[in-house]
């Protein structure tokens, strides 16, 4: 039963999250089209000071909210006390977040991210922060007592709502006033997070689990809570603010370097809010088969079974693998067309070439990341990412204003060829995974050979343009990387299948 429901959320959680990522890239394209890639890039910016204010706001809450919630329903307690213990905790953060990013908008603005149009759209997002972190407790309630689907309701109206409201604002305001136009995406995060907020807490008070066993109250939640979320909240602080100094030191490294403000904007607005979002959507695909592998790590990690882990791990690993170079084959191919039909910009096509090769790295990163969380590492884990932080900090510091935008390209392959280095060889320590190592060069080989006869069939049929030729290009592709492993044996797919099995 246990393992029938865990299949059942993560489906749930791969659905939605494919539709959520789908309806995201189609947003970035008509931001992308509306403000332009220099206004893309200035609303990167706002969203990296707003994405600081919403840790502050949280402080490792929604967690902790999650771990108490399933063990007082575990242990016959009363998951309600924790859920106002941790509003009462998150009310406070998050006004606390919210007066902050309001009084000091203007200073930030001119100070830290060197326009003063910013400050409107920073004022907007200030007034969503207390519903952010309120929220994420009514999240992680409903994530503890194994109710994704209710959990899952909060985030698709927030998506929605964040949409239709900036979409709809965009539409009304002028193009030529950034400005507003900033502000008019930041009004539908704020309206996005109050919408979310207000679906989830009648989802809490019709809750028929919300007062189980209320008569066991246990002692000592509040220092539970602290206990666990303090802890958490200091490392997303280090974190998140490296990432946000990270992301201001861009556009800055780029002017430093001899770009206008406007084309700094533009190349930062280009790579992080448009051709980022296209190259790591595949992820939501193999991201459920991470989640639904992690509690088990965590299970036969509890009952010593360090074989069972290691077979998992090196699946785990090839599957990724295999997946992401399938995935590097199909940008190499097709960069330049995708960059034409989802943006028209041959620029965002020759970024997406650029960055294909770093696709096996971030995918792999991203499990090895959820394998050792899965094997109680989540604090090395925090550890690497904060090094990571502060590397590509200074390597930004120094790369930007020398190479401009190619600096930038070869500081993300710096850092996350850094970063999974160092978790892979956590992973190692922890686990056998020899024989996912020795496989990888196979399935490389197979991924190179189904990339370039794919290449061939589509220069002789005069290339691939526009969605049609997109989509056929892809079949073919398929086709021929799905052959090649078969004819090279890299990759089966026979343990990955038994994998599944065991959980259903």
């Amino acid at each position: 039963m246990k393992g029938k429901r865990l299949l059942i959320n993560t489906l749930l959680m791969t659905v939605s999250s494919i539709f959520l990522r789908s309806l995201g890239l189609w947003f970035q394209v008509g931001l992308s089209r509306r403000m332009g890639a220099a206004g893309v890039g200035l609303y990167e910016l706002v969203a990296s000071v707003g994405s600081l204010a919403a840790t502050f706001a949280i402080s490792g809450i929604r967690f902790a909210t999650t771990r108490l919630v399933s063990e007082e329903a575990g242990s016959g307690g009363d998951p309600a006390a924790v859920v106002r213990r941790c509003l009462v905790y998150a009310t406070v953060f998050g006004a606390l977040a919210s007066m902050l990013l309001w009084r000091c908008s203007d200073l930030i603005a001119t100070r830290f991210l060197g326009d003063i149009r910013t400050a409107l759209a920073l004022r907007v997002l200030a007034a969503g922060m207390p519903f952010i972190s309120t929220g994420a407790v009514l999240g992680g309630y409903f994530t503890g007592m194994c109710k994704i689907a209710r959990a899952l309701v909060g985030t698709v109206s927030e998506e929605l709502t964040r949409m239709a409201v900036a979409l709809l604002a965009l539409s009304v305001l002028p193009a030529a006033n950034t400005e507003l136009m900033c502000a008019g995406v930041a009004a539908g995060s704020a309206a996005g997070e109050i919408f979310s907020f207000a679906v989830l807490i009648v989802l809490y008070i019709f809750d028929s689990d919300r007062r189980k066993c209320a008569g066991l109250r246990k002692k000592g939640l509040t220092g539970r809570m602290l206990k666990i979320a303090m802890p958490l909240a200091a490392t997303a602080y280090a974190r998140v603010a490296l990432n946000t100094v990270q992301n201001l030191l861009i556009p800055a490294g780029l002017r430093r370097s001899g770009a206008t403000a406007e084309a700094a904007l533009a190349g930062y607005g280009m790579i992080r809010g448009m051709v980022f979002p296209v190259m790591t959507f595949p992820m939501v695909i193999f991201a459920s088969l991470s989640e639904l592998m992690v509690p088990e790590l965590t299970e036969e990690q509890v009952r010593g079974n360090t074989g069972r882990i290691s077979a998992s791990a090196n699946m785990l690993l090839m599957t990724a693998f295999t997946f992401s170079a399938a995935v590097t084959s199909f940008f190499v191919c097709f960069a330049g067309c995708l960059g034409e039909t989802v943006y028209q910009s041959a620029e965002a096509g020759r970024y997406m070439l650029m960055l294909s090769l770093l696709m096996p790295i971030m995918y792999m990163d991203n499990i090895t990341d959820g394998m050792l969380r899965g094997l109680g590492e989540h604090l090395y884990s925090m550890g690497v990412n904060i090094a990571d932080s502060l590397l590509s900090t200074a390597l930004i510091w120094l790369a930007l204003p020398k190479f401009g935008i190619y600096g930038y390209i070869a500081v993300l392959y710096a850092s996350e060829i850094f970063n999974f280095s160092l978790s892979l060889r956590r992973l190692w320590i922890r686990t056998d995974i020899r024989p996912a190592i020795k496989n990888l060069v196979p399935t490389a080989a197979g991924a190179v050979i189904a990339a370039a006869a794919t290449a061939a069939i589509v220069y002789l049929t005069g290339g691939a343009r526009g969605a049609v030729g997109l989509v056929a290009g892809g079949a073919i592709f398929i086709a021929a990387y799905m052959l090649t492993l078969r004819l090279t044996g890299a990759y089966r797919g026979k343990e990955l299948k038994g994998l599944i099995e065991q959980v259903k």
